[in-house]
């Protein structure tokens, strides 16, 4: 008897900006599918606005997985985000839908296509406090470049506003003896998956973030990242480093006026942007490219979709 195919997996990437919700809802309403998130900062339900998270109104036109499932208080990790998505896209399978992976984190995509094996290190708070506090001692921009000493691939691969994942790195490293990046087993993905990218010339991708972070300053960034420092939530946004947040955190403590924390928004997302390509290379021939200001966009994906499936 022939083995039975692998479970199918669809998986829709492309820069911060590129439209990856709003293409993964009309086609999943298309083919039947569902939407699993791949973007670590639609986990958290506190952050809305500055993540340009679906709408309510968009959440609920298609079915959606792993968003608003974690809290500041209580972030996932790689591990636990690679465990749900895996028993989601074979539980979508198992249903006879056509699992989305759509999301612009690089690592928890790869992690879910190279079949990641994230190291088992445990915590260990006291380590954790002390290389926290050393991050504040020398500032963090200096200790991502620590970690970028011990491990130049790993610094790589993390943003260096990103407190909490230089700092998991660093642990690991002083726990284990080894690089992070070597405890980071690879293996061959379990799926049958086909990947498409969006792609936009580089400055028609800056007109649309700079019109997108617009929309968010209009729609009330600033009242949102004011009411989550109010609720005691400053310290967490700094440690996870997601842009937009930091950026008002300090307008609202004095530190820079409105129009030079946009600018700061602006140019960390463009360096974001530059970041992401390192994980979804034009290049990459596992990746099928699709010129997304094309009008025929959408037709262009649901023919490769339907000829890779056979549906």
């Amino acid at each position: 008897m022939s083995a039975p195919n692998p479970p199918r997996l669809l998986v829709l990437v492309g820069p911060t900006g590129s439209g990856k919700s709003a293409y993964a809802i009309q086609v999943c309403r298309a083919l039947q599918g569902e939407i699993i998130s791949a973007d670590s900062r639609y986990l958290y339900r506190e952050l809305n606005i500055g993540t340009a998270k679906p709408s309510p109104e968009e959440l609920a036109s298609a079915p959606h997985h792993l968003i608003n499932v974690a809290t500041l208080d209580e972030p996932w990790s790689l591990g636990l985000f690679q465990k749900e998505a895996h028993h989601l896209i074979r539980n979508i399978n198992d249903r006879q839908k056509i699992p989305i992976l759509v999301g612009g984190t690089g690592q928890y995509i790869r992690a879910i296509l190279e079949s990641w094996e994230i190291p088992a290190q445990s915590p260990v708070e006291e380590l954790r406090e002390a290389v926290e506090s050393w991050g504040n001692r020398i500032g963090f921009d200096a200790l991502h470049s620590q970690l970028a000493k011990l491990d130049p691939e790993a610094a790589a691969r993390i943003d260096y506003r990103n407190k909490r994942r230089t700092i998991r790195a660093l642990e690991v490293i002083f726990t284990s003896g080894k690089r992070f990046s070597d405890l980071r087993g690879k293996s061959s993905s379990p799926y049958q998956t086909l990947v498409l990218g969006l792609a936009w010339t580089r400055e028609e991708l800056y007109q649309r973030i700079d019109a997108r972070i617009d929309h968010m300053l209009a729609s009330g960034l600033v009242e949102e990242v004011r009411t989550l420092r109010n609720a005691g939530k400053a310290e967490a946004l700094k440690r996870m480093g997601i842009i937009g947040y930091p950026e008002i955190l300090s307008h609202l403590e004095g530190e820079v006026t409105l129009d030079e924390a946009a600018a700061q928004i602006r140019r960390n997302t463009r360096v974001y942007v530059r970041r992401q390509a390192n994980w979804f290379k034009p290049s990459d021939p596992d990746i099928h490219w699709v010129n997304a200001a094309d009008p025929a966009a959408l037709e262009r994906m649901l023919d490769l979709i339907r000829n890779f499936f056979y549906i």
